[in-house]
């Protein structure tokens, strides 16, 4: 038996400092795990965590040191970036308690969570699912993943994304709503997860649209920076 078409390419996220890669399985995300950002997106309150998915392809992965180019998509006029902490697992599992789900992490990323803003607000208005403005091509750019050892104390550090040289998302991954642990208990609870998921944890506020010729550059403590040239 064999397969009737040409197998897919698996994506792949490259390791720092290596030329290994991280195969992935499924990108999860996690919705307004800041306070601001909630805020700033009309709502309030610690609620209860709620996620979304993009497909594997989605990511565009970017080495140390290079610029990875995303094309600006099609369909909408306002497209947005979102800074965030991602989380790659290396050991799946179903009905993770927090206080083991650090176990799991295999390494950790800066990552950007581009939203086609328009798209995703038109869906919310007519009570429709929304992948079309979270799902697309080259939405999930990020960069090298760093082993979980190498990185101790990127759950409380620096988080900042620059567009131009100019800051617009500046805050700390230890401001999450709900933490990775926490996050890892509330996912494994509705799906089995596997080797080769990550998670995009969530973004501070100062979301914002970016255009064709935009330079965004995403930092976070400990890991390498991520840079991401909007292009046609």
């Amino acid at each position: 038996m064999s397969d009737v078409i040409a197998t897919p390419a698996i994506a792949r996220v490259p390791v720092a400092g290596s030329a290994d890669t991280f195969p992935v399985h499924r990108i999860y995300c996690v919705g307004r795990n800041y306070v601001e950002h909630a805020i700033e997106m009309g709502h309030t309150g610690r609620e209860a965590p709620f996620f979304f998915l993009k497909p594997a392809d989605a990511v565009l992965p970017v080495r140390a040191g290079e610029v990875g180019q995303m094309h600006y998509p099609d369909l909408t006029r306002n497209l947005h970036h979102e800074m965030e902490l991602v989380v790659a697992i290396g050991k799946g599992g179903r009905h993770i308690p927090a206080a083991q789900a650090l176990s799991h992490v295999w390494g950790y990323a800066a990552g950007l969570d581009m939203t086609r803003r328009d798209l995703q607000n038109e869906m919310k208005k007519q009570g429709r699912p929304w992948c079309i403005g979270k799902g697309f091509e080259e939405s999930a750019p990020i960069g090298p993943i760093v082993p979980a050892a190498q990185v101790p104390g990127v759950l409380d550090a620096a988080i900042e994304l620059s567009v131009n040289g100019q800051v617009r998302q500046s805050s700390r991954t230890g401001k999450l709503i709900w933490s990775v642990a926490e996050v890892i208990e509330h996912l494994s609870s509705a799906w089995t997860l596997a080797p080769g998921d990550l998670i995009f944890t969530g973004t501070p506020e100062g979301v914002g649209a970016v255009v064709p010729g935009d330079l965004l550059v995403g930092r976070i403590e400990g890991l390498p920076e991520l840079q991401v040239r909007i292009v046609e």
